[in-house]
């Protein structure tokens, strides 16, 4: 992540967090899509983990954050936090069952170091979950154009997730399982996912090891 992203997430780490009070039903609209992908009894982790808002609900214990000021509200919704970033994990091989990405790899500054990173904590045929707005999507082009002025997508870089799965397939993952959401940019209720890609702004992909 770059110096001047950190800057503004931990200056603006509450105005990050209240977004989600203001857009309930984008957020649950997420959430839904993210809970298809999420393996059952298995301890996952969550590069990137913000204030917690993904990881409290989808009972995710532990999380991976550089900013300090958004890693301590992920502590206070009960979330353990290491301060660091995706592409060097202060975690041992092999220790969980899955890892979890929401809207992180547009922030980070090598990709497929992050994944190989996420690979070798993954236990044998352990899970990465990428959640991510597609470039491509109705949203992911209103994010690009409005990159300039956002403090926090100013640095951003957007990808499609065919980019990414081709990404994932070199950092040798496979068995690659789709869902998206937010196929119209409503806001009056909750969308439910579907699977596949193309037509949701936001898609989660899911891939095993």
């Amino acid at each position: 992540m770059k110096e001047n992203t950190l800057k503004s997430f931990d200056q603006n780490s509450l105005e990050y967090d209240q977004w989600f009070d203001k857009h309930p039903t984008v957020y649950q609209s997420e959430i839904l899509a993210i809970q298809q992908a999420i393996p059952e009894n298995k301890t996952g982790i969550e590069i990137g983990v913000g204030t917690g808002r993904f990881a409290k609900p989808l009972n995710i214990k532990f999380g991976i954050e550089p900013s300090e000021n958004m890693a301590k509200v992920a502590e206070q919704r009960g979330v353990t936090v290491y301060r660091a970033v995706a592409e060097n994990l202060p975690i041992d091989n092999t220790t969980f069952d899955f890892a979890l990405m929401v809207t992180t790899v547009c922030f980070l500054s090598d990709i497929p170091k992050a994944f190989s990173e996420v690979r070798r904590i993954l236990k044998p045929q352990g899970e990465i979950i990428l959640a991510i707005i597609d470039k491509n999507s109705e949203l992911g082009k209103k994010y690009e154009l409005e990159k300039s002025t956002n403090k926090f997508y100013k640095d951003a870089h957007f990808h499609s997730t065919e980019e990414l799965t081709e990404l994932l397939k070199q950092s040798d993952f496979q068995n690659f399982q789709y869902w998206q959401t937010l196929t119209e940019l409503n806001e009056s209720e909750i969308e439910k996912p579907t699977t596949g890609y193309g037509k949701g702004s936001f898609v989660v992909i899911k891939a095993v090891k």
